[in-house]
């Protein structure tokens, strides 16, 4: 029996409809897999951090100690001294990881015989679980490197003050890392690829690595946010006024717990990406190494050169930076730090 021709109507119409709603679910499930919402925040921070201070650390990296590349041995050297002598002063348990290149390819050779160092700030337990939080201080060639990295390495130093005036459930390693920029980057001769496999060979339980990756570009201007592909255009603000959280789908419960912390501390606008590891542009920072290693890890960023005109060039320069947003950012990873460090398992 031939069905009517409303009847074959209702049902083309009812199919649409299931198709369109299950479209729209689909849709619904990647925006949220993607941005990360969250529907509670932790505490406001009753820490403050003198925006000076951080300005201080930058004017000494990018102006004192450039430039900051492997070939200037000296630079990077002097560097890890004024990085080590922070730690100490903050009260921090300062060890050196060094290493020489081992690897082969363009410009390497010039590294051979020379020996680089990772600086490294233990606060907390001795021993159990630990928190990695790091940031690079080399440079790419000769740029000062001003936001690239010494607003990481400043925030860095920031946190060690903050981290020495209290109690800690969990052993945190602040980590400075050497040659994380070319012809480094991307091989086992990073500093971060060697912390990190040697935590891996330790067999150290690792509860969560955070990235630190320029930290201090920021702007209201509508249109100075870019991103690498257009669809975000429609999820995430088009003036660079915020801070990113960026990890993968592995990363996700870390990334809830850093935005729920860092949203909380401050009025600083957080927002965060997950996707998988090896979309283009995920992995540009140190934490790549951790998850080489097997471990979790995110990258807190102002997003490097979709945001800063002055990434890689000679205009990276400490009078480019704004302090004050810079200090929420080190504010804000402080309470996710402490969260974690505290939280039961």
């Amino acid at each position: 029996m031939m069905r009517s021709p409303m009847r074959v109507l209702s049902g083309l119409i009812r199919w649409i409809i299931l198709s369109v709603l299950l479209w729209a679910a689909a849709l619904a499930v990647l925006v949220i897999m993607l941005v990360q919402p969250i529907f509670r925040t932790h505490p406001e921070t009753r820490k403050t951090i003198a925006s000076e201070r951080l300005r201080e650390h930058v004017y000494a990296l990018a102006i004192d100690h450039a430039p900051r590349n492997f070939r200037e041995l000296w630079s990077l050297n002097a560097s890890a001294h004024y990085i080590a002598d922070q730690f100490e002063k903050a009260g921090g348990r300062v060890s050196e990881q060094t290493f020489s290149p081992a690897g082969q390819g363009p410009g390497v050779e010039q590294s051979k015989g020379n020996t680089y160092r990772n600086v490294i700030a233990s606060f907390g337990p001795e021993t159990g679980p630990r928190i990695v939080v790091g940031a690079h201080y080399d440079t790419y060639n000769e740029v000062p490197g001003a936001d690239a990295n010494a607003s990481g390495i400043s925030g860095l130093i920031e946190l060690a003050y903050l981290l020495g005036r209290i109690d800690l459930g969990r052993r945190i390693d602040l980590v400075a890392f050497t040659l994380k920029e070319p012809p480094f980057f991307e091989t086992t001769d990073m500093g971060s690829a060697r912390h990190a496999t040697s935590l891996q060979e330790a067999g150290a339980e690792v509860k969560a690595m955070i990235c630190i990756d320029m930290i201090g570009c920021f702007s209201d201007e509508v249109g100075s946010q870019r991103y690498p592909y257009s669809i975000l255009k429609l999820l995430y603000p088009d003036c660079g006024n915020y801070i990113g959280i960026l990890g993968g789908y592995a990363d996700r419960g870390l990334i809830r717990q850093m935005k729920a912390s860092m949203r909380g501390a401050t009025d600083l606008p957080v927002h965060a990406i997950c996707a998988p590891r090896n979309v283009a542009g995920m992995a540009l920072s140190d934490h790549r190494s951790y998850w080489a290693n097997g471990f979790t890890a995110v990258l807190v960023t102002d997003t490097s050169l979709y945001r800063n005109i002055h990434y890689h060039t000679m205009n990276d320069t400490p009078d480019t930076l704004d302090y004050e947003r810079m200090s929420k950012v080190v504010l804000g990873v402080y309470e996710a730090v402490v969260h974690l460090a505290n939280e039961s398992d």
